[in-house]
């Protein structure tokens, strides 16, 4: 099974991801990692990024789930995968049912407040809204509002991914 966890920044993806991954036990990855100094650097500076900016970092996390199927292996992601354009590119060339989008949710003002309590990390607390506005969410994925405990939100996901 492979899951991705969307969502804004600052929505949980992270740390949801990696229990999901324990209780799951697969390989956890945040597509973070995966993007390069320059979209860092852009990012840090206050500079929400365009689609040119994501294309590369979208097809190298398209290769990663690909490894992860073909290698009967599984995983979770953490990626924002805000646009459905994105999801398509992130799917590319998998079945349609080899992955599962869930979408973390919450109110701007939980998730600023999980912003603001953040340190070393290069996205900047400011482009909130301009991820807000740039998420498209997407109707076929589990949708789960991410104000519990991180372990009640797994239990959430996990009784739907077991039905």
């Amino acid at each position: 099974m492979i899951v991705v966890l969307m969502g804004v920044s600052g929505s949980g993806k992270t740390t949801i991801g990696t229990r999901l991954a324990e209780r799951l036990h697969t390989v956890f990855a945040d597509a973070d990692s995966y993007h390069s100094p320059a979209n860092k650097a852009k990012m840090a500076s206050g500079q929400p990024l365009n689609d040119a900016d994501r294309q590369p970092w979208l097809e190298t996390l398209n290769t990663l789930l690909r490894g992860w199927f073909e290698g009967r292996q599984g995983g979770v992601l953490a990626c924002s995968a805000l646009k459905d354009a994105y999801r398509k590119t992130l799917v590319h060339e998998l079945p349609p049912d080899a992955v599962v989008f869930v979408l973390l949710d919450g109110s701007k003002e939980l998730i600023a407040e999980r912003l603001a309590e953040r340190q070393n990390h290069y996205m900047n607390p400011k482009l909130l809204d301009s991820q807000m506005a740039t998420l498209e969410p997407p109707s076929d994925a589990l949708r789960i509002v991410n104000d519990r405990t991180p372990d009640e939100v797994v239990d959430e996901i996990m009784k739907h991914l077991n039905a």
